[in-house]
């Protein structure tokens, strides 16, 4: 006698979002190393819905939004595109489970973004006479090996010193979308973690972002 082969399960619903659409961004975005642009994700829904337009996938991010709103994992929208971000309160714990700990970020490298960010377009020079400390080869070096700083020009003074700026990697990596979204400089300490003794090292300012350096130079006070 024969039985009829069980079919497979199908995809449990919590009914708080519809399967197809929705299931699609989120395997998308849960693979995805980036940020992924909208431009992106409709193309993903497409391949099995060419009627899927930009609003609806906005919709339907709209709704993933909302299913995460208790978990310990939130969708966020930065420069690049939208991405699953473990929240800042179990940063912690993964951190800890993790065998290779990612190397942390000097108070001085920190002290040094956080000027160009707020202050940009930025000397170097202008970034130390703010510290009143030189700032190493180092720090510059890891800060534009990391993606969040480039230089964007030369300031037409005499020896054409490069203008620093911030870039699309570091409002990723912090989750915002532009620049004015940046939060008082005050916040920025509870953003990032900022220890207030001096001398201290930082984490990174979220879970899964690029290795930091923690190398820094020695600097001398101006």
């Amino acid at each position: 006698m024969t039985t009829a082969e069980t079919p497979p399960s199908a995809p449990v619903s919590s009914g708080t979002f519809e399967p197809r659409i929705d299931l699609v961004l989120e395997a998308v975005l849960f693979a995805a190393a980036e940020p992924v642009p909208v431009k992106d994700l409709v193309a993903a829904c497409a391949v099995s819905d060419h009627s899927t337009g930009r609003a609806e996938v906005e919709a339907a991010l709209e709704r993933l939004s909302d299913h995460y709103l208790d978990r310990s994992i939130e969708l966020v929208r930065s420069a690049g595109g939208y991405r699953f971000r473990v929240r800042q309160h179990f940063s912690a714990h993964v951190q800890a489970a993790q065998p290779d700990r990612p190397q942390r970020l000097s108070r001085a490298l920190l002290e040094t973004l956080a000027i160009i960010a707020y202050r940009q377009t930025v000397t170097r020079a202008e970034i130390e006479e703010i510290r009143g400390v030189a700032v190493s080869t180092q720090i510059m070096r890891t800060l534009v090996e990391r993606g969040w700083v480039h230089m964007v020009g030369h300031k037409e003074v005499p020896g054409r010193p490069g203008l620093y700026a911030t870039t699309r990697v570091f409002l990723d990596d912090l989750g915002l979308g532009r620049l004015d979204e940046l939060p008082p400089l005050d916040a920025l300490r509870e953003l990032v973690d900022l220890p207030g003794a001096e001398g201290e090292s930082v984490p990174a300012p979220e879970v899964g972002s690029a290795d930091g350096n923690a190398g820094d130079e020695p600097e001398s006070v101006r």
